[in-house]
């Protein structure tokens, strides 16, 4: 089982990946491209990595944009496993 993180290490982590943002028991971060096609080669690259890793993200696409949202449910909350997959998101990102 992977351990949850405390409120303040969550804080912490949030000021080294700032452009994500926590909601509830989980980290969300929305990325733009120039259209949908942009979107949906992003989507693939993460789902390679997500493979790689065993961590999936919750995904949502809308045309442009993509809303990644990640949440460790075996720890039940947010963990360090989060936000080495949020790195891996945004290294992918070439928006």
């Amino acid at each position: 089982m992977v351990d949850k993180l405390s409120d303040d290490a969550i804080e912490s982590s949030l000021k080294e990946h700032s452009e994500w943002a926590r909601n509830g028991d989980s980290i969300q971060r929305t990325y733009g491209f120039g259209d949908f096609m942009g979107s949906i080669q992003f989507v693939d690259r993460l789902a390679e990595r997500a493979e790689e890793v065993q961590h999936h993200p919750d995904i949502l696409i809308r045309f442009n944009k993509v809303t990644i949202t990640l949440s460790t449910h075996d720890s039940g909350g947010i963990s360090e496993r989060d936000f080495r997959f949020a790195g891996d998101c945004d290294r992918i990102y070439v928006g």
